[in-house]
């Protein structure tokens, strides 16, 4: 059996090495990316995963090549919902009002959802460029 002394002993070099974890993960955690890496979208269709990384690396993508809008910069993007919204937003062209004048902005016409513009840009490059997938199943996780 085990004494008295060495159970203290075992409980006190538990403690000291659970508190040196804590504050080892709380020290040198990861840092969070200024862009993301990976994106989720919902949809009607599935999620579809994005790989930011993927498509910089493997396809030698620049943001702006996908991101044709920024704020202040070209370092500073717009994310595609900013712009791109759900056809029941009241009204629908409101949204373009916030960066563009008002005679920069036909009323009649709506910006494009945020999926067609997804399907429009994304389906149109991966097909000119003959990059898998291009099948619906390739991108929605069904």
């Amino acid at each position: 059996m085990t004494s008295k002394k060495e159970l203290k002993f075992a409980y006190r070099m538990a403690i000291i090495l659970m508190v040196l974890g804590i504050f080892c993960y709380a020290a040198y955690s990861r840092k969070i990316p200024d862009t993301p890496m990976r994106m989720m979208f919902q949809s009607a269709a599935g999620k579809i995963l994005f790989d930011h990384q993927n498509h910089n690396a493997d396809y030698g993508l620049a943001c702006i090549d996908c991101h044709h809008h920024y704020e202040e910069d070209e370092t500073d993007f717009l994310a595609c919902g900013d712009c791109h919204v759900h056809p029941d937003a009241d009204p629908p062209t409101a949204v373009c009002l916030e960066c563009h004048e008002e005679d920069e902005v036909d009323p009649g016409e709506d910006a494009l959802k945020r999926a067609d513009a997804f399907h429009d840009q994304c389906i149109g490059c991966h097909e000119e460029n003959d990059i898998e997938p291009v099948e619906c199943s390739g991108c929605h996780v069904m």
